[in-house]
């Protein structure tokens, strides 16, 4: 295999949740340069508009379609218009998430935890199971998820949000054993504290950047565009070989 041809997406199609800014945009954007053709979706329709016209200026065709992660109808549309669209999927890209609460667990309640797992667990399994027909009709595809270090040593006050994010990981090995022998490939990224607006909240909190760089060998935070890289690695042949897995790109945090 010749590296350097091998990160090539020309002619797939790419669906790219949570995709109005930061690391959906930025995911949109480097699978968009690699010759896809890519989808994105978050809630508000105005603010993917917007992000639309940037790809545009970079030469990227893109289809904006405003769909909540959590509601199965709306992804059922997403899929539907896609395919319409474009004849086709290949690629998922699971990155919209919610975390409407910052606090201990005990003080979470009933309706933020239920929002919570319909966006960052329920959304990724209905969104990859309602596309998993089409992909099966090109001979496979790739499915990325992206999880979170929380997943993986729960987070301070941000509990029921690492509960999800751990079901998304196993989720993601459910899908890869499944779904291999249909060409699917499957795997997980896990995010550190990269700086978006999402984060905001603990990047921009002195405390928990002294917290948390104290512990990270690559001492700073880090950008969507490195998050992209790995994406736009997994989706393309060059890992052909990578399924159920799980990847970190957290600085070091979790060592």
């Amino acid at each position: 295999m010749n590296i350097q041809d091998s990160i090539n997406l020309e002619g797939k199609v790419a669906i790219i949740t949570g995709a109005s800014k930061g690391i959906g945009e930025s995911i949109a954007l480097a699978m968009g340069k690699a010759g896809a053709r890519v989808v994105i979706s978050s809630r508000k329709q105005e603010a993917l508009n917007e992000t639309a016209d940037r790809l545009r200026r970079e030469n990227i065709v893109v289809l904006a379609i405003a769909a909540n992660a959590g509601n199965v109808d709306d992804l059922q549309n997403l899929v539907n218009r896609s395919v319409e669209h474009f004849d086709g999927i290949d690629i998922i890209v699971n990155n919209a998430a919610a975390n409407p609460v910052f606090g201990p667990v005990e003080d979470v309640e009933a309706w933020a935890f239920a929002k919570i797992m319909d966006v960052n667990v329920k959304g990724p399994f209905e969104l990859a199971r309602l596309a998993l027909p089409h992909m099966k009709k090109r001979g496979g595809g790739a499915i990325i998820n992206i999880s979170s270090i929380g997943g993986i040593s729960p987070e301070p006050q941000l509990g029921i949000y690492s509960v999800s994010k751990a079901a998304l990981i196993s989720l993601t090995k459910v899908m890869a054993k499944e779904w291999g022998s249909y060409g699917i490939r499957a795997n997980v990224i896990c995010p550190g504290l990269i700086k978006t607006k999402f984060s905001e909240a603990l990047w921009s909190n002195d405390q928990v950047m002294q917290h948390m760089l104290s512990k990270q060998p690559v001492a700073r935070v880090g950008t969507p565009e490195e998050i992209a890289a790995l994406a736009l690695f997994l989706a393309t042949p060059a890992a052909g070989f990578s399924t159920g897995s799980v990847f970190m790109a957290d600085g070091g945090y979790t060592i």
